[in-house]
């Protein structure tokens, strides 16, 4: 089969389209055709090495994992033995990242895919192109609201609310009947508002991190900001949550000091980082 291929860490000019083995599914697992991906963010950094820590997960010269893409849609074209929940010919969209046995592969005409993955049926009103872009925000939003442990009633600012990340979270902290305000730039505002904020925040108007308002939680979804410009927004016991580093990379060395210390200025924090 046909897939995009990177043997060495560099710009997109190292990838290339090469023939490749096509691969098989296992017992537990179905072979999807693939028809719809994606290329984000966390594909870029994977291709490129960067930031360093990534090559720890796929090789420090070179990469181990040569055909990345973590968003797919596609037809299951076979199934293993032991498969139940989906069957030849079934829409489904999933997520291939570094979890539950995947590791990436959907920059490729065929994909094998965990039964029990981050795997899905297409719902019947989306296309396989609505699909595949749909998987990795939300991935990253409901990890970080699971782990902030987010319940309805709780006051929740989203920073960054129009990236895959941020629009994702705000839908989901909707869902769970949190009081969301949401940070964007102006020609977003009514789309967010449309998405169920209850409140919306023009950044290039004003400084969020001068918000008169107090929240359990702060989510940086962006990786932008950082617990020290953020942390005066914070209840007592709020969380502050980013899906990066941050400035400096400021925040890799607080959520290795904050299980130490376990309060940071009277407030507990919270980071969560892709992988």
């Amino acid at each position: 089969m046909r897939a995009a291929v990177h043997t060495s860490y560099g710009p997109p000019e190292v990838v290339r389209i090469a023939e490749v083995d096509k691969p098989t599914a296992k017992d537990n697992q179905v072979l999807v055709k693939v028809h719809a991906t994606t290329v984000n963010r966390t594909d870029s950094g994977f291709r490129a090495g960067r930031p360093f820590v990534v090559r720890l997960f796929t090789g420090l010269i070179r990469p181990k994992v040569t055909v990345l893409g973590n968003e797919f849609a596609g037809a299951v074209e076979a199934v293993g033995g032991d498969v139940t929940s989906l069957a030849v010919g079934d829409r489904v969209f999933g997520y291939s990242g570094l979890q539950h046995g995947s590791r990436f592969g959907a920059h490729a005409e065929y994909l094998a895919m965990p039964e029990h993955g981050s795997l899905a049926t297409i719902p019947a009103n989306l296309s396989y192109e609505q699909a595949a872009p749909s998987t990795e925000g939300a991935h990253y939003a409901l990890t970080m609201i699971r782990t902030a442990k987010i319940q309805r009633g709780q006051d929740v600012l989203v920073y960054a609310a129009t990236g895959a990340i941020g629009l994702a979270a705000v839908q989901l902290l909707k869902s769970l009947g949190a009081e969301v305000t949401a940070v964007c730039g102006p020609e977003h505002v009514e789309l967010v508002r449309g998405l169920g904020a209850d409140r919306v925040i023009d950044y290039t108007a004003e400084d969020f991190t001068k918000d008169e308002q107090r929240y359990d939680v702060v989510l940086d979804a962006v990786g932008k900001s950082s617990f020290f410009r953020c942390r005066r927004l914070l209840k007592p016991g709020g969380i502050y949550l980013s899906s990066d580093g941050g400035p400096l990379n400021q925040n890799l060395v607080l959520v290795l000091i904050t299980p130490l210390v376990g309060v940071v200025a009277g407030r507990r924090s919270c980071f969560v980082f892709r992988g």
